[in-house]
């Protein structure tokens, strides 16, 4: 398995781009490494996809320049870019065979038949089609399909690979094998990808890098533990992942009052303190205890929702109308014995606290 080296491979430098009055991207520089996966995320609209399709050169950027390798690529046509590129629509040949389909691009480089009948038969393989060569689009499933554009992406073997929300046409289990078997792909092959997505969980669970997005710019470019754990804006923190949001004021450095009680909280945060804030913390790191056993504040339980694996729980905080979501575990829940109307005791972490300006 080839590892991610430390030299930047792609890097993006002053990339705009308007649409008439509207400005799609707004100065994003963002250098990748060598063999990195790294994942667009944001919601619709937050220019993602036009990003990557500059990369591609499908569009053409009004500023800033675009280097892959050590070329200066910003002008250059699609034709003439390093790239293999997967669609959400498969975009398949429904007349050419998977084995036709696949070679498609390998028209043109000066190969044999033998070379380029070895080379997708190797592509078969990786991507576990090895006996659907002779098969059209039409005979094969969602998931088939995209394994055989994403076999098309690679047989020129590309520098780069491209994948604009390739999973998002799928049911969810097929989308969790595939997730996997993507990543693994990446992984043996060493290739530089790039995949766009609103799905936080595609992104955490595949990505080296994260980029979250919102309106055309970058909000946070980090590991999925970094995002997630460390979110340096209230769009992060809410966006990825299930964040609670709880207002209080800074009295201390690490002390605030939320709903008129005092919480410990880190004192790095560059907050001032009489400030208004507001406390993020997730629902699996908030603790719930019977009342009195020591417990920062009380709240009422208003609902208890079965998620399968976690119980999440809703509570209203004890003179407050804020409410708090708490994720448990079943046997956690059985053992506290929740029920809407109970009152419990209610710990906020320290540690997991994380504070943002009002």
């Amino acid at each position: 398995m080839k590892m991610i080296q430390t030299r930047n491979y792609l890097r993006l430098s002053g990339i705009r781009k308007c649409f008439d009055q509207f400005v799609a991207l707004d100065q994003i520089d963002l250098s990748i490494r060598e063999g990195e996966f790294v994942c667009f995320l944001g919601p619709s609209g937050c220019g993602k996809t036009t990003l990557l399709r500059i990369i591609a050169g499908l569009e053409q950027q009004d500023a800033g320049e675009i280097w892959q390798a050590g070329c200066n690529i910003s002008q250059l046509p699609p034709e003439q870019r390093d790239f293999g590129i997967v669609f959400q629509s498969y975009a398949l040949f429904p007349n050419l065979s998977v084995t036709k389909n696949i070679a498609y691009g390998l028209q043109g480089k000066k190969l044999t038949r033998s070379q380029i009948q070895s080379r997708v038969e190797g592509l078969l393989e990786t991507v576990g089609l090895p006996d659907a060569g002779h098969k059209y689009p039409a005979q094969l499933s969602g998931g088939q399909q995209q394994r055989v554009a994403l076999a098309r992406a690679l047989a020129t073997e590309p520098g780069l690979l491209l994948l604009d929300e390739p999973l998002s046409a799928l049911d969810a289990r097929v989308r969790a094998s595939l997730r996997e078997e993507i990543k693994r792909m990446q992984r043996e092959l060493g290739i530089t990808t790039i995949m766009v997505t609103h799905d936080q969980e595609e992104a955490l669970s595949m990505a080296d890098r994260v980029v979250v997005m919102n309106q055309g710019g970058i909000e946070q470019v980090g590991t999925p533990n970094d995002v997630y754990l460390s979110p340096t804006s209230p769009f992060v923190a809410d966006f990825v992942g299930v964040m609670n949001f709880l207002p209080g004021t800074l009295v201390k450095p690490d002390e605030l009052l939320l709903a008129g009680r005092p919480v410990c909280c880190p004192a790095e945060h560059g907050l001032e303190t009489d400030s208004s804030v507001n406390l993020a913390i997730r629902p699996e790191e908030v603790e719930l205890v019977p009342v009195g056993h020591d417990a920062m504040l009380s709240a009422e339980l208003e609902s208890v929702e079965f998620q399968g694996g976690l119980v999440r729980s809703r509570l209203r905080l004890e003179g407050s109308e804020d409410r708090v979501m708490v994720d448990l575990s079943s046997r956690q829940q059985s053992t506290l014995n929740l029920q809407p109307g109970t009152w419990m005791g209610v710990k906020l972490p320290s540690q997991h606290i994380r504070l943002f300006a009002a």
